[in-house]
């Protein structure tokens, strides 16, 4: 039995804008999941129905082999971090943090150590007296985390927590959540709708799509194993492509299935014709090329076909806008994904 279960959860607003579609899913104690999907999705949904803030209209909840579907949202033993800090502006991080433990009335000296615990975890050493206006937006949400897991939480929910942050703070922090998540092995449920959080956070990503988890496994498998045209263009910048679209490239070869995919950075470049008997091979034109930092993104044409390619920058790899090139892809590259 998993640790959480969601078992044919359905949602809809007014009986008719369905946002969750029968969603069974199960996570496993400890473990650090990724809900990942474009707006309207269902995600945070989700999230918030496993925190009790949204009424499901039927399926049921299990948490720690107990149904809690009908149970209050204070006696679930959840703590939820939103985009939003909402931290209190009359309180200093000492007290924003041990709120929740005074609510609970919780012995002064055990609350005092719990709450140096919880600012040392989130790196917040020396900013206990500060008060909310004083710090950064990244310096807020630790203090929201810091409340969070000071309560000893039985799942943490993260709801975009970072999408308001610069992106060099946003790095820093999902190193300081996952940090924490392991050291304190609490069972975490992230939101995101952005793909390289995602493969950088998890322990396994659930892809969602119109109310339906589309696909899920551990971020190698999403990115290397698109099951769907969805799947491939949202984990990675893959080619998608239709059977007559490759045989347009490849006429030699038969391919059946009604899309492939493939990775850019799977696509061999040369100024020379490729001798390797193992790949498919074929002539393009650079039509033209991005340098995102240190990737090359070659945009190529074949015969009214685009593919891209991507190749790390380096001054033997360059070639020129209109030059010739010769592309090979080796056959297990090319995916077979369903529409």
């Amino acid at each position: 039995m998993a640790y959480i279960e969601f078992k044919d959860i359905c949602k809809s607003y007014d009986g008719q804008n369905q946002i969750l579609k029968n969603i069974h899913l199960d996570i496993e104690e400890g473990e650090l999941v990724t809900l990942l999907g474009p707006s309207g999705c269902g995600k945070s949904t989700l999230l918030r129905s496993l925190a009790g803030l949204e009424q499901i209209d039927s399926g049921r909840i299990i948490l720690d082999g107990e149904d809690i579907a009908d149970v209050p949202v204070k006696k679930r033993g959840i703590g939820m971090v939103f985009q939003q800090y909402s931290l209190f502006q009359n309180m200093n991080v000492e007290d924003n943090i041990a709120f929740g433990l005074k609510i609970a009335k919780m012995d002064k000296n055990q609350m005092k150590e719990k709450v140096q615990r919880a600012i040392e975890m989130v790196d917040l050493i020396g900013k206990e007296k500060s008060y909310p206006s004083e710090l950064s937006g990244g310096q807020q949400q630790r203090v929201a985390i810091a409340r969070a897991i000071v309560m000893e939480p039985k799942v943490l929910l993260l709801d975009e927590p970072l999408s308001a942050i610069d992106a060099k703070l946003r790095r820093e922090l999902q190193e300081k959540i996952k940090r924490v998540q392991k050291e304190l092995k609490i069972t975490t449920i992230f939101v995101t709708h952005d793909q390289d959080e995602a493969m950088i956070m998890s322990d396994k990503i659930h892809l969602m799509k119109n109310g339906i988890i589309e696909q899920s496994g551990n971020p190698v498998e999403l990115y290397t194993h698109p099951v769907s045209k969805f799947a491939a263009e949202f984990i990675g910048h893959y080619n998608i492509l239709d059977n007559q679209q490759l045989k347009t490239l490849l006429p030699k070869h038969n391919f059946n299935n009604h899309y492939y995919a493939i990775r850019p950075e799977t696509i061999l470049l040369q100024t020379e014709p490729i001798q390797d008997s193992n790949m498919y091979v074929f002539e393009a034109v650079v039509n033209h090329y991005i340098s995102r930092g240190n990737v090359l993104r070659y945009t190529l044409s074949c015969h009214d076909v685009i593919i891209k390619s991507e190749a790390l920058f380096r001054s033997f790899t360059l070639f020129d806008e209109g030059q010739k090139v010769y592309v090979g892809i080796e056959p297990h590259n090319i995916l077979e994904i369903r529409d």
